[in-house]
């Protein structure tokens, strides 16, 4: 299991931007994300280039702490936007952000992260899988197919599954407690990768804390389908009972997980 090189990260910053532009180029920006309630497409893309400008101040500037974030947070004020305007914006942010992450180098410390011992790796990793996820939350609102790199789309899997996990997330979200107990494990399978890809996740709530391994084991429920299927319903961005997946065992479990562990 390895992560992919801090450069895709940041170039996949930049390419998922693109497609995220060219993707809204002629579509109609005041349609509602059902993944993303309350938000338009246009606010949608409004919160990810304001993320993205968040991260880049972060980072160039080595902020000891997170820096205000209202301007992507509160988007009344940008209920009709322009896609001709709009693209660029968000491909510029992202430029920067890219650039930014570039001159920092993997493993930078300087700046502040969300979790312990974070570096510029977590950033540059977390936004080239934010812009992704946020991507197809636009496209699949416009109604246009949504596709993604198989290697990406795996590790945005181990990622998610990694940030789940981290034993803070309890201090955050004391809900997700709720979650263990005996026998609930949960098995996801991706069916049109190669075996070497290694796409497969068995996530243990069994214990004392959230875990999971990459692994090809019996769990009480099991889903299994297509990777990009899999990455959609894992992050909430397709409905289980929507998605072309097949679900074996104990379904309730898999929608309670799928409800505490949620993506905003």
């Amino acid at each position: 299991m390895t992560e992919l090189s801090y450069e895709r990260y940041c170039a996949e910053i930049g390419n998922q931007s693109d497609l995220l532009a060219a993707g809204i180029r002629d579509a109609d920006l005041t349609t509602a994300v059902a993944s993303c309630p309350g938000w338009n497409v246009g606010q949608l893309v409004r919160h990810l280039g304001g993320g993205h400008r968040w991260v880049e101040e972060i980072v160039r500037t080595r902020a000891t702490g997170p820096l205000p974030d209202d301007d992507f947070r509160d988007l009344s004020g940008y209920c009709a936007e322009d896609p001709v305007k709009l693209g660029p914006w968000l491909v510029e942010g992202a430029g920067q952000l890219a650039g930014t992450l570039r001159a920092a180098g993997p493993g930078s410390d300087a700046a502040w992260t969300p979790v312990p011992d974070g570096t510029s790796t977590f950033w540059a990793r977390r936004f080239a899988h934010e812009t992704l996820i946020h991507r197809a939350d636009a496209i699949l609102a416009l109604g246009a197919e949504f596709t993604v790199e198989p290697d990406v789309a795996v590790d945005a899997l181990d990622e998610w599954m990694e940030l789940g996990s981290l034993p803070q997330m309890f201090d955050f979200h004391p809900e997700r407690r709720e979650l263990l107990g005996p026998g609930r494990t949960l098995h996801f399978h991706a069916t049109d990768t190669a075996p070497d890809a290694g796409a497969e996740w068995l996530v243990d709530l069994t214990g004392d804390r959230l875990a999971w391994r990459r692994a090809h084991e019996k769990a009480a429920v099991a889903v299994r389908g297509p990777l990009t299927e899999l990455l959609l319903v894992v992050y909430g961005r397709r409905p289980v009972d929507e998605a072309t997946v097949e679900v074996l065992g104990d379904r309730p479990l898999l929608h309670f997980w799928l409800e505490r562990n949620g993506f905003g």
